[in-house]
């Protein structure tokens, strides 16, 4: 398998990170002087800063609005995982601690001053996870590292129940999900999630308006499902195949056996895309996105 790290290698995405995570800190605090670029990192924390200071001064609590101005990074030195290359944030808040707002469908979570850190052994997990997914040696770590900035733990389960994530738009490179104490289980759902958040930065970058009208058969759901989430499917699912592909063989007991069995699943769900995808991909505007979703799908077509 050539290396991914040349299809996350997307300008536009670049461009946007910079941009927005300048315009994001300008409004938290114009004060401070810009730096000359900013990266993945940044562009994920600043959205949790503008989140936390927005909603602090809708409330009026100057305390926690001035901390948000002093925290460009929201705080994370105390957050992350302790070996080097792990999520700089890593957080334990259960379905419980989520907040529910009008304003999102999803429940969600927000750094902020009083935020804990997950246990040890939960930053260990992320740490082990995000090593899997450089490990896979397929680009995949870059964009772990990238897009699965801050973890949120949820509920612990036995490996083969089933597992929830998700993420959402207004904290990209926020990944929620449950979690076994397998790092290479946990690090098959960080690349689905990051590879979302991924997409979502793409296609606004590229200024992407999708048919809402265009719907295309899902075998993920079962249902006839828009373009822009059959496309979303095509793309975070066949990343994970190419993730669990690759470190299948350095797997053993009933972590192999379980990644096997999900591979072999995810083979039957992806094999009758084949022609839908390529009727979807023809309503992406931008020739460069449209050959890095080829790209991957067909690499995992192949498996």
């Amino acid at each position: 398998m050539q290396p991914l790290s040349r299809i996350f290698d997307f300008a536009p995405v670049h461009a946007l990170h910079h941009d927005r995570t300048r315009r994001l800190r300008e409004i938290v605090n114009p004060d401070a002087p810009p730096a000359e670029k900013y990266d993945a990192r940044q562009y994920a924390l600043s959205h949790h800063v503008f989140e936390g200071a927005e909603a602090a001064a809708r409330a009026g609590d100057t305390g926690t609005f001035d901390w948000y101005r002093s925290h460009a990074d929201a705080g994370v030195e105390r957050l992350g995982a302790r070996a080097s290359g792990g999520p700089p944030a890593v957080l334990a808040p259960g379905v419980g601690g989520l907040v529910r707002s009008p304003a999102s469908e999803t429940p969600y979570y927000v750094l902020g001053p009083r935020t804990p850190a997950a246990a040890p052994e939960l930053r260990d997990l992320a740490a082990r996870a995000a090593a899997s997914a450089a490990d896979a040696d397929t680009g995949l770590g870059e964009l772990v590292a990238d897009h699965a900035v801050v973890v949120c733990l949820l509920r612990h389960k036995r490996l083969g129940e089933t597992l929830d994530s998700w993420s959402i738009t207004r904290l990209p490179g926020t990944v929620f999900c449950d979690y076994t104490d397998e790092p290479a289980v946990l690090a098959r759902d960080l690349v689905h999630e990051a590879g979302h958040s991924w997409l979502n930065d793409a296609l606004t970058a590229v200024h992407a308006k999708i048919d809402d009208e265009a719907r295309f058969y899902s075998p993920w759901k079962d249902a006839a499902r828009p373009a822009y989430g059959f496309l979303h499917a095509c793309w975070a699912f066949p990343l994970m195949m190419l993730y669990t592909s690759a470190v299948l063989e350095r797997r053993s007991g009933d972590v192999r056996r379980f990644l096997g069995a999900y591979l072999d699943e995810q083979r039957g769900l992806l094999a009758p895309t084949a022609d839908d995808h390529a009727q979807a991909l023809a309503l992406v505007p931008d020739a460069g996105l449209r050959e890095r979703l080829r790209a991957v799908h067909r690499e995992a077509l192949a498996l």
